[in-house]
């Protein structure tokens, strides 16, 4: 496994496999993995010749007062996880080198980066966009994976990738879950052992909606008061949003169907942001 550091030396490594007829998959992470980012790994081993992975704490997606500078790190654990998966290149560059000066271009996917974490985050899509547009352009992939527990995040890549004609497949992994139920997120360390059980109001929440719409509830007002009782039952978590939407335009709906997507996002004890989601009816 090779350890690429600059976009140049990245790109060069992979027009060289292409010429050879490879084909690359890419997998666009923050670092600190867990089995989540294992799942993604593998994923695109089975889907292309080679797989790199890339490893950037990347600033322009977070905000004021949010936990960059804290966010976990550890280059080196990162780097033996990999090699113990079928990767072939950690692109680890560092922040100049993504951002060289003073950038006056940024991407941005209009509409759908207005709720949910863009209502709460702003600027957090453009800085997520902007920077897997310059992953894409750098490595040149055949396919690049992402998880769905970020499941904004992939719907906007999907529609980023389509309204640009990146010929790029964008490909979700479901999402990889604790024994307990909790989703993976590399900001699970933050969680004390009084928080790990007030953060399991997520998939509780989700457990509980999909029973009552069994009974034959399917008025979303109804299941989002449910929903927010439920979360509400676990102290210390506190809603930042909790919302049904269509799972390809992310738009509110007033009645659930099979596209129907239960989005959450709850602070736990004012410290640690987690989310999850999932489809309601099966």
């Amino acid at each position: 496994m090779d350890i690429i550091r600059t976009p140049a030396e990245m790109t060069a490594w992979s027009r060289l496999q292409r010429q050879q007829g490879k084909t690359i998959s890419l997998v666009p992470t923050m670092g600190y993995f867990h089995e989540g980012h294992l799942s993604l790994m593998r994923l695109a081993a089975d889907s292309a010749d080679l797989v790199v992975v890339s490893l950037f704490v990347n600033p322009t997606q977070f905000g004021p007062g949010e936990d960059f500078a804290s966010y976990p790190r550890d280059f080196e654990r990162d780097v033996d996880a990999a090699r113990e998966e079928k990767v072939d290149v950690v692109f680890a560059p560092e922040v100049d080198d993504m951002y060289p000066g003073e950038a006056l271009t940024t991407v941005n996917v209009k509409e759908m980066t207005e709720g949910l974490c863009g209502a709460s985050r702003p600027g957090h899509f453009n800085g997520v966009t902007t920077v897997v547009t310059k992953l894409f352009n750098i490595v040149e992939p055949d396919s690049a994976v992402f998880g769905e527990k970020d499941y904004q995040q992939l719907a906007v890549i999907r529609r980023m990738a389509s309204d640009l004609n990146m010929n790029i497949e964008i490909i979700g992994h479901p999402i990889v879950r604790e024994k307990n139920g909790l989703a993976l997120s590399s900001r699970n360390t933050y969680l004390g052992e009084e928080d790990g059980e007030s953060a399991l109001c997520l998939v509780r929440c989700l457990k509980a909606t999909r029973a009552k719409v069994v009974e034959g509830v399917i008025e979303t007002p109804e299941l989002k008061s449910l929903v927010e009782e439920c979360i509400n039952n676990h102290p210390g978590a506190e809603i930042d949003y909790a919302d049904f939407v269509d799972s390809l335009t992310l738009q509110p709906v007033s009645v659930v169907d099979k596209q129907t997507l239960l989005v959450m996002a709850v602070k736990i004890n004012n410290k640690v942001r987690l989310l999850d989601n999932g489809f309601i009816m099966h």
